[in-house]
């Protein structure tokens, strides 16, 4: 099946987005510290401080959302608890930023969005439950069989 490579692939590009991410934003709080910039007043250092902290974090959230993406695949079993939680929310922060990318960037940019946003649902609805979650038990079935 196509489960395990999606899910590879998943997670290198999450990891390699994650690893882009902090190194934009370290790369753009370096820049504001250099050049001493304000903006309407705020001091450059806490400017270029709070760039590089929120870059390091939103790009952790991507490295560990794609380790999940990567321990799906090693496993071959669906993500469960805070790992589904992670996918299901990266998938919509994929697909904020697609929204938003393609005002400020361009269709290029919203192209990247949605094909991670689908690598990352192919990777959360390729993996069927096991527990049989979503399908009836067999008492609603005989009760439902005996009824008609």
């Amino acid at each position: 099946m196509i489960r395990r490579p999606v899910a590879v692939v998943t997670a290198i590009v999450l990891i390699a987005e994650g690893l882009g991410i902090a190194g934009l934003q370290w790369f753009l709080g370096t820049v504001v510290d250099r050049q001493k910039m304000s903006l309407a007043g705020l001091d450059p250092d806490a400017m270029s401080v709070s760039t590089k902290a929120g870059g390091l974090v939103f790009g952790l959230y991507f490295v560990l959302c794609g380790v999940v993406a990567l321990l799906v695949a090693v496993r071959n079993r669906p993500a469960a608890g805070l790992g589904r939680i992670l996918l299901i929310s990266v998938a919509v922060v994929h697909g904020l930023l697609g929204a938003l990318t393609v005002g400020l960037v361009g269709w290029g940019a919203f192209a990247f969005m949605m094909v991670v946003l689908g690598l990352v649902l192919l990777t959360l609805m390729t993996y069927e439950r096991r527990d049989g979650a979503g399908e009836p038990s067999d008492a609603v079935v005989s009760s439902a069989s005996s009824a008609s």
